[in-house]
């Protein structure tokens, strides 16, 4: 059968890729101003961390309603408005006086309506451009996360240092709006994939995936997604702040998160690659056993040089994950269903990063260290590791080494 990727179907991923490293960076510039914004705004730095949060979860609930948007209207729409929408969003946020425009900024605007319009429809839009390396593609767009914080942070340290935070919020919104919207607009197109129908009886019926029922298959994989993330992003979101308390600069925390967030990039084109052929629930497995002991290495290490291994290694193991989710839901389910599917187990890992930023500034509020977060965050990877541990034990009775491949019934 032929394939459907061409030297477009990898011109557009790394449109796309462009594009989620723009808007990807608004939430980090709260991040780097965490402790800035918390003096301002009233000390706590639940404040910021629950902006960061917000940003998070709006853009996992903007994504279910963005994903069918995107299949009426188009991906390129959703993402042009979604641009737009993080300009807006920066905007109001940056005027921010009390932490209710700091939260609507994020949450609504960069969140729901901005991100939320970009990270889901991106995710289906360049799955259907692919058919033998979709895992690579996948992982490839998805790292647009760790671009940005590869990109951004340094950036955003130094102009928050000469010009404020709220100067330099405003004028990175107003960038991303410029940059995005024109470019989604005039270069993505409709993808070529096929559509396949849905069979409903017969050997090849979709009601059961690994010999449970389809929807329960499904709530398995968006609660492991969940369950992942909020340890994921608890050191992306408070590493800088966690140096400044053990006396490490934040100009160091900022280029420690970029290492993070640098090496993530790195590893995960690896991952897509090894995701292509061990398929996607094995891949987070073994992710999520590398962050396990990569928190370990936050909760029980202080020295500079140590941190910056431990965040080298974090980055390293932790970044196959969100990608192999998106990966494991298309070779789970058919491709009718993916507009749906992603985007709900996409809201659950969204959810889980708003969470565990939030949580690890809350828990930082309460005890004034952030070793009580991490073990936290540990014991959410555990819970993890038995969910997946479980599918993929079930995916090894029922499908024997080297069986054929089921579309959409079986999956890896």
């Amino acid at each position: 059968m032929p394939s459907i990727e061409t030297r477009a179907s990898w011109a557009i991923a790394f449109i796309v890729l462009a594009v989620m490293s723009f808007a990807f960076g608004a939430p980090f510039v709260t991040v780097v101003a965490l402790k800035p914004i918390a003096a301002e705004l009233g000390s706590a730095r639940t404040v910021p961390a629950l902006g960061y949060s917000l940003a998070w979860f709006g853009s996992a609930v903007g994504g279910i309603a963005m994903g069918r948007i995107a299949e009426r209207v188009g991906t390129r729409w959703t993402m042009a408005f979604g641009a737009a929408m993080i300009g807006v969003g920066l905007a109001i946020a940056s005027t921010a006086h009390s932490p209710w425009l700091l939260w609507l900024g994020h949450g609504l605007f960069v969140g729901v309506l901005g991100i939320g319009g970009i990270n889901a429809p991106g995710y289906v839009y360049v799955s259907r451009w692919f058919d033998r390396h979709r895992g690579a593609a996948l992982a490839l767009i998805s790292s647009g996360q760790y671009v940005a914080g590869a990109l951004w942070p340094s950036i955003f340290e130094r102009g928050i240092t000469q010009y404020g935070w709220r100067t330099t919020m405003l004028t990175f919104g107003l960038t991303v709006a410029a940059v995005i919207a024109p470019l989604a607009l005039v270069t993505l197109r409709a993808p070529p994939e096929t559509i396949e129908p849905v069979a409903t009886t017969g050997p090849h019926s979709r009601s059961t995936v690994l010999g449970l029922p389809a929807n329960l298959a499904l709530a398995l994989v968006a609660i492991a997604a969940f369950m992942c993330c909020v340890p994921m992003a608890m050191p992306q979101s408070h590493l800088v702040a966690f140096c400044t308390d053990i006396g490490i600069p934040a100009s160091q925390g900022a280029a420690m998160l970029s290492v993070l967030l640098g090496c993530a990039f790195l590893s995960r084109q690896m991952w897509g690659w090894i995701s292509d052929r061990i398929g996607g629930l094995h891949t987070v497995l073994c992710g999520s056993i590398a962050q396990l002991f990569a928190m370990a290495g936050f909760l029980s290490i202080r020295n500079e040089a140590g941190l910056f291994a431990v965040a080298t290694f974090f980055g390293l193991g932790f970044a196959g994950m969100i990608p192999a989710y998106v990966l494991a839901v298309r070779q789970l389910f058919p491709a009718t269903e993916a507009s749906s599917r992603v985007p709900t187990v996409l809201l659950f890992s969204g959810s889980g990063m708003a969470t565990g930023g939030w949580l690890a500034g809350y828990l930082y509020d309460q005890f004034g260290f952030y070793g009580v977060a991490f073990a936290t965050g540990m014991a959410f990877d555990l819970g993890n590791l038995i969910i997946i541990s479980t599918l993929v034990l079930r995916h090894q009775r029922l499908f024997r080494p080297g069986a054929a491949e089921l579309d959409g019934a079986t999956g890896n």
